[in-house]
């Protein structure tokens, strides 16, 4: 994910987080390949606000999940 698709994350986060309420939110990064610097920080922003879980399948989807994690709370756990 990265350029278009990193605004669009964002945007759609920014317009729908509140009607998440106390729901639990998960975020699913199987198949995801490449995720650039901005959209690790987006991640890193919802997981902040929402403490949204991450679901990963790879090493590489599972380092995007600990980076995000990493990144707004600086510690890392276990992926979901």
């Amino acid at each position: 994910m990265a350029g278009p698709w990193v605004d669009e994350l964002k945007r759609v986060w920014e317009c729908q987080c509140e009607a998440f309420g106390s729901k639990k939110l998960q975020i699913d990064l199987r198949g995801v390949l490449h995720l650039s610097r901005e959209g690790r920080h987006v991640l890193a922003e919802i997981h902040k606000s929402s403490g949204a879980e991450f679901i990963a399948d790879t090493p590489m989807t599972k380092y995007f999940a600990d980076e995000a994690r990493g990144l707004s709370h600086g510690n890392q756990g276990d992926d979901h």
